[in-house]
């Protein structure tokens, strides 16, 4: 009976052994499956089309936990803009709730562009076969926070996602002027010759040539010139293609005669772009958009053009 007895004793000492090392064993899965859980911040990068002539990129983080956590600092990094682009916080920073997303707006540095230009920076050349890749994927991004939940605060690291190629647009339009610029400045004159009849106007086009350098000349050709969601040509005066700008000519007026591009209601009260004349450019081996900003006199009286033609129509 007493062996009976001790082997019981071994068989229950032996099953307690086994059930602790399987209760240990789902609590350190438990602890694991927890480390590894999703991450309650994730960041997106966009930009709103009335920034689109500023370089304003939105930081968008977004709180997928179940806790407010505050924002107290935000900057993103990629290849394509190296001296980083930061949000400039308020000195509370911004609080994120629960299932929210939080825009950050922060204006892109200067890009990082191939090829040396000729004051130093890295603008004069065609892009680089990595610049390129870089700039065809969009180029990697990250996003490092300072957050604080409660009375904690600490760093974080999150990929950023770029759905809309912003980083890439904005690399390859702000290398393209810079490469053009140094050729040519490009503006637009504030006034506006309003027709008679009210229905067309003509916009000019500044271009003013840098000074020579040693050297090959510096050119660029405007291809074309492009309409806008407000702005097209006017019948019968189309505008100009194929014009040759080099350094070191003297500065010419381009007359472009315009109509609306549309009548509807919301035509101007909607207008985000509308005043951003498109130049198709080549421009030292570069070839893309360059945006000629209306600034703010012109853009008032565009608006009040396309308004007035459109009501006589």
């Amino acid at each position: 009976m007493s062996g009976v007895l001790r082997a019981g004793r071994r068989r229950s000492a032996t099953a307690a052994v086994v059930l602790a090392a399987v209760m240990a064993g789902a609590a350190v899965q438990g602890c694991t499956t927890a480390t590894r859980s999703p991450e309650p911040l994730t960041a997106e990068l966009n930009q709103f089309r009335d920034n689109y002539g500023t370089q304003v990129i939105e930081i968008q983080i977004s709180n997928t936990g179940s806790v407010p956590v505050r924002i107290l600092s935000t900057e993103v990094s990629t290849p394509l803009f190296p001296s980083g682009t930061a949000w400039q916080a308020p000195p509370e920073g911004t609080e994120v709730p629960p299932g929210q997303t939080k825009s950050l707006p922060a204006r892109l540095p200067a890009p990082a562009c191939a090829g040396p230009s000729t004051d130093g920076s890295r603008t004069g050349e065609p892009p680089s076969a990595g610049e390129a890749d870089a700039v065809a994927g969009g180029g990697p991004a990250e996003v490092t926070l300072s957050v604080r939940q409660g009375s904690t605060v600490s760093g974080k690291r999150l990929p950023a996602t770029d759905p809309f190629g912003v980083l890439a647009r904005n690399h390859s339009e702000l290398c393209l002027a810079q490469v053009a610029g140094q050729t040519a400045d490009m503006s637009l004159d504030p006034e506006l010759e309003v027709a008679e009849d009210g229905r067309t106007a003509v916009v000019r086009l500044r271009v003013t040539p840098r000074a020579a350098g040693s050297g090959t000349a510096r050119t660029l050709t405007i291809e074309r010139i492009e309409g806008t969601t407000l702005l097209a040509e006017a019948p019968g005066s189309p505008w100009p293609r194929g014009i040759t700008v080099a350094a070191g000519a003297g500065p010419r007026e381009i007359s472009l005669r315009i109509r609306p591009a549309r009548c509807d209601p919301h035509a101007v009260a909607e207008d985000k772009v509308g005043t951003l004349l498109p130049l198709r450019v080549d421009a030292g081996g570069r070839q893309g958009l360059l945006k000629v900003s209306a600034g703010a006199v012109l853009k008032a009286r565009l608006y009040e053009f396309v308004t007035a033609a459109c009501a006589a129509h």
